[in-house]
């Protein structure tokens, strides 16, 4: 168990990257629907971010990949990415996969994930040898990870950079939502890895949109000197994203980020789905017996009912009303029906209205109100839907700016991030936060915060502890996210053990926590000990981190509990505060007991030392029961400091009057 003691040490690593010229640094918007590929190109000396087209011709690459499987052994014989993807989804429905960016790094019985199970054609599993991660499963029983589809992806964007540019290219920075956590972030380096790319940076969407915005045009006519505040909205195909950005003579400043990664246009789409289901049930229901079960069972169906919705969707953002035709849907059966732009609104807008709490947190924790932001900036394939951008301009007062390519603009960021690190692109910084607060556990089970939320990243902090029992020559370093007081109300992401620790009395041990996230806002953690060198770290375990409904569900429990916290964190800083006091004093009277042992008042004092171990005692094991006072404790160790204080004071005249008239005693005999 640690103690906190002193000094603390906080290093801000935001600093300019160094402007040395390298190979070039790609940027790639690895999305849920569509993936985008960009680099920063240099025309006569002015600098544009441009998207680079795929071996299609087209500018987007839908986030699909189907794994063909030979007849003869059914084994994979070749793997389609793309366009060419997408055309086996009819076909081949077990064996293609997309909008996986919405299971990576997640845990097979994470709630999205079995929400998901249900409306995907392709089989969803576990791991195998204990391993809880989501797996995609291949007709042939083959397990395929998440992360293995990314890098699929990140291979074929690879390629066509290659190709475009005429060299190899084996440099990257990968976007992600901003509230992507550490197993997420993780899982999506490790994709780009096994697609043979050395990912120099993970850069949060919204943060690289604003860096599209506010840098793009500028670069072409040499003014990096947008000022002001901005609000990035970002709802793709599966996750959305809201963040408060800062910028500043060429300072990207993140001030606060929230957001929902399980929420896009594929729910979009899911809702779509089962309205065409319940109309096609409900259009021949005089002619056959269809029931939702029966028809969701058949793969191709679905998928032909998926085209179909995300069809529809993306013409009701430029049309007011659209036909469904679906010849033989099932059987000799078809569907036709009209659907306008007011009944889509309709059935998803407790989806549009799920990105709203996120926006005022975002603004309440960047402590500014709506009519200070300067620009809304809309960004992902959502954000085309009028009714969105309706309540975006209800939201904020003022209507968006749309001016941007909601499907290109976050690989263009990327892309200008990439410049930035290879010295392309000059004198622009961009700071980006942590959204949870990150500490340890200390005595008493109390959370020692290390880490603010919302703190700029990459940071490093460090923290003195000590040990908190006599001879203690280990302690257990336990990490924890959370807002509450006591680490029994938030969440334990990582823990280890520091051993070696030379015996000494508890207190005097110098134990350094250090605390460093890197600028993708991944966590390291170390802690040595100073007088013998001894050191252990641990990169925080992946699968731990806290879903966004779990970070806010303990942002709004800390707001709510915060009188009842910081009541409990009190009791516990007194308790430990007397716990040391008591503890020194036992070591004294044990170290001086044959000089003070000839006072009077010193078996008195005596026996309120040991009264007071044991109500110190009975306290600690009763840390949270508020029925007992705990200023009794501070009242009694105050007494019993102040009679100890007298008492050692007493006994150190008697021994100086001593000295003295020995010293008179020698000088007569003397004299």
């Amino acid at each position: 168990m640690l103690r906190f003691t002193r000094s603390i040490q906080l290093n801000n690593l935001g600093r300019r990257l160094a402007s040395t010229k390298s190979s070039k640094v790609i940027g790639i918007d690895l999305g849920t629907t569509n993936s985008a590929v960009a680099y920063i190109r240099d025309i006569k000396d002015k600098k544009s971010a441009t998207i680079i087209e795929n071996d299609q011709g087209q500018r987007t690459t839908p986030s699909i990949v189907s794994y063909g499987l030979n007849s003869a052994n059914h084994q994979i014989d070749k793997i389609l990415v793309g366009t060419q993807a997408k055309r086996q989804q009819m076909v081949n429905p077990e064996n293609t996969f997309f909008a996986t960016k919405r299971l990576i790094g997640r845990s097979y019985m994470d709630e999205e994930v079995q929400r998901d199970m249900k409306t995907v054609p392709f089989k969803i599993t576990s791991g195998t040898n204990g391993n809880n991660e989501a797996y995609l499963k291949l007709s042939n029983g083959e397990l395929k990870s998440p992360k293995d589809i990314g890098s699929e992806i990140l291979k074929y964007l690879k390629s066509c950079a290659d190709e475009y540019l005429n060299e190899e290219i084996d440099k990257a920075v990968i976007t992600v939502p901003a509230y992507f956590n550490d197993s997420q972030r993780q899982a999506t380096k490790e994709a780009g890895k096994l697609a043979g790319l050395n990912v120099l940076r993970v850069v949060n969407e919204p943060t690289a949109a604003a860096l599209s915005f506010g840098l793009d045009d500028k670069l072409k006519d040499g003014d990096t000197k947008k000022n002001g505040l901005l609000a990035v909205y970002d709802l793709g195909g599966g996750t959305f994203d809201i963040s408060i950005l800062d910028i500043e003579d060429g300072v990207f400043e993140v001030r606060s980020t929230n957001g929902d990664t399980h929420l896009g246009g594929e729910d979009f789409d899911n809702i779509v789905v089962k309205h065409l289901l319940t109309m096609f049930i409900s259009q021949n229901k005089a002619t056959t017996e269809l029931s939702f079960e029966k028809l969701m069972s058949d793969r191709a169906l679905m998928q032909r009912l998926r085209d179909a919705a995300e069809k529809v969707k993306i013409q009701l953002s430029h049309v007011k009303e659209a036909t469904i035709e679906i010849p033989f849907l099932y059987d000799n059966l078809h569907l036709q029906l009209n659907m306008k732009e007011e009944d889509l609104d309709a059935m998803t807008l407790h989806l549009i209205n799920k990105t709203i709490p996120p926006v005022r947190k975002a603004l309440k924790d960047s402590d500014i109100e709506t009519e200070d932001i300067d620009e809304v900036i809309m960004v992902g394939g959502m954000t085309r839907m009028p009714k969105i951008r309706k309540i975006v301009e209800d939201l904020f007062g003022k209507k968006p700016n749309t001016s941007v390519n909601p499907d290109e603009t976050v690989a263009i960021g990327a892309a200008i991030q990439g410049g930035i690190i290879s010295g392309e692109i000059k004198d622009v910084l961009l700071l980006d936060v942590t959204p949870l607060t990150l500490g340890i556990e200390t005595i008493g089970g109390a959370f020692s915060p290390l880490i603010p939320r919302n703190t700029t990243v990459p940071v490093k902090k460090t923290e003195i502890f000590s040990t908190g029992v006599d001879n203690q020559t280990g302690v257990e370093i336990k990490v924890y996210q959370g807002e509450r007081g006591l680490v029994s109300n938030n969440k334990m992401i990582g823990n280890f053990k520091l051993a070696g620790i030379p015996p000494m009395p508890k207190g005097i041990p110098q134990i350094a926590v250090t605390f460093d996230i890197d600028a993708d806002g991944i966590i390291n953690v170390s802690a040595s000990e100073k007088s013998s060198g001894r050191e252990k770290s641990i990169t925080v375990v992946a699968n731990q981190n806290l879903t966004e409904k779990e970070i806010n569900k303990l942002v709004d429990e800390a707001n709510e509990n915060r009188d009842s916290d910081n009541a409990i964190r009190k009791r516990l800083e007194l308790i430990t505060k007397a716990d040391i006091m008591i503890s020194d004093s036992e070591a004294a009277f044990v170290k001086y007991k044959e000089t003070i042992s000839t006072d009077l008042q010193y078996p008195e004092v005596l026996n309120e030392l040991k009264a007071l171990r044991v109500m110190i005692d009975t306290f600690k094991k009763e840390t949270n029961n508020t029925k007992l006072d705990v200023n009794v404790i501070k009242r009694s160790t105050d007494a019993f400091q102040n009679k100890a204080f007298k008492l050692f004071q007493r006994v150190t005249e008697t021994q100086k009057k001593a000295q003295e008239q020995l010293k008179q005693q020698e000088q007569q005999k003397k004299n």
